[in-house]
């Protein structure tokens, strides 16, 4: 694990501290246009974004990582990107059906954690998952063969876009039940302090999850046995269309973890270096049997909840806002600020991923649908389980 530098939380903004009135909404509609509180993200600088492209506020002045980690980022975030861009598309073809969750927006949550994490880790996450395996090294020939419910695909066609799963690179799966996976994660965690290993969980949630009451039983438990777990919050400002300070009296959600002496701190996930410090040190403490950490990561999707929500709650302004910030291309002005690689190069790299995305594509159509005997399969580790079939 790279030693890390904390950095200094940014300074509140003119344009943080004051807040205006919301406009009523229209009668009829939701009240959608209040504006998310920002207390993490520090504002574009519009000056330096129309200059260069990216905005300044989430790129280095100097560099705290190598050339191969900011590469591997790019490469990771584009892969994520690309791939649920051509997701999106292929559901409108009605190619992949059911509930499809798409993180175009939010992949710096998973690349800076990968790169703070060992490969013996395990991962788990809510129903918003195909991106944390991509950037873990699982096939995306097997993610999109599993969208589009092929025996090809990694869960072997029967889990769909939310139970994406691949024992090989520890990813413990995606779960369609809101929080299950956080009671999960803790024993993971459990099972790995128990035999030893070193290693720890990370567990994902969505915003809407901290309301739930299995969330606080695992953190009573993981901080009672000292757990080496890391829980993380994306709040992305919405549980489905509802935001947060309308379900939550506590909109901090990092606050939650306090309440159990929990290490916990706020990250701005719209920055890939932000995440990787926050990670490797909740890692640190974890393998150091100091037990588990509260991360929130201050995130934003760009798409909806899933593909059948228009996302009306929400303003145009507040989306530009967020894509002002994007991680990729603060990721692809540093690289090229700093000297890192050309644009040619990082054309290159677009260009593999746009090849890699078709091919998964092409392997999802042509690969087979599970046949009928397979709906016995994989349910009890007993492989002659006596199933009545009449």
């Amino acid at each position: 694990m790279a030693e890390t530098k904390v950095k200094a939380a940014p300074k509140a903004s003119n344009s943080t501290k004051k807040t205006s009135t919301p406009k009523a909404a229209p009668k009829g509609k939701a009240a959608a246009t209040v504006k998310q509180p920002d207390p993490v993200l520090p504002p574009a600088n519009e000056e330096a974004k129309a200059a260069t492209g990216a905005p300044k506020a989430t790129t280095p002045d100097t560099l705290e990582f190598s050339k191969e980690t900011y590469l591997t980022w790019y490469e990771q975030m584009q892969l994520m990107r690309k791939f649920e861009e051509k997701a999106g598309q292929l559901y409108g073809q009605q190619k992949i059906k059911g509930f499809c969750h798409l993180y175009i927006g939010q992949e710096a949550c998973v690349a800076g954690a990968v790169s703070a994490l060992t490969k013996d880790d395990k991962w788990i996450t809510a129903y918003r998952d195909h991106a944390h395996p991509l950037a873990l090294g699982t096939s995306p020939n097997a993610i999109m063969a599993e969208l589009f419910a092929k025996a090809t695909g990694c869960s072997k066609g029967k889990g769909g876009s939310m139970h994406i799963f691949d024992k090989e690179v520890n990813f413990v799966g995606g779960h369609g039940i809101v929080g299950a996976q956080v009671p999960m994660g803790a024993g993971i965690g459990f099972a790995e302090k128990y035999n030893k290993t070193g290693n720890l969980c990370i567990a994902y949630m969505g915003d809407g999850a901290v309301r739930q009451g299995a969330l606080h039983e695992a953190f009573n438990m993981a901080m009672l046995w000292k757990l080496p777990v890391i829980f993380v919050v994306e709040n992305n400002g919405y549980a489905m269309g509802t935001s947060v300070q309308r379900t939550s009296n506590v909109t901090e959600l990092f606050h939650i973890g306090r309440g159990y002496d929990m290490p916990s701190e706020p990250v701005n996930a719209m920055n890939v270096e932000d995440v990787h410090n926050a990670v490797a040190r909740a890692a640190e403490r974890a393998r150091a049997g100091e037990g588990p950490t509260f991360l929130e990561f201050k995130t934003y999707r760009y798409k909806g909840h899933s593909m059948s929500d228009p996302a009306k709650y929400r303003t145009k302004e507040e989306l530009e806002d967020y894509r002002s910030r994007d991680s990729i291309e603060a990721v692809r002005h540093t690289i090229l600020t700093h000297n890192l690689a050309t644009e040619e190069d990082l054309t290159a790299i677009d260009e593999k991923i746009k090849a890699q995305v078709l091919e998964s594509v092409e392997f999802a159509e042509n690969s087979p649908y599970p046949t009928a005997d397979e709906l016995f399969k994989d349910v009890y580790v007993q492989q002659d389980y006596p199933y009545i079939r009449d």
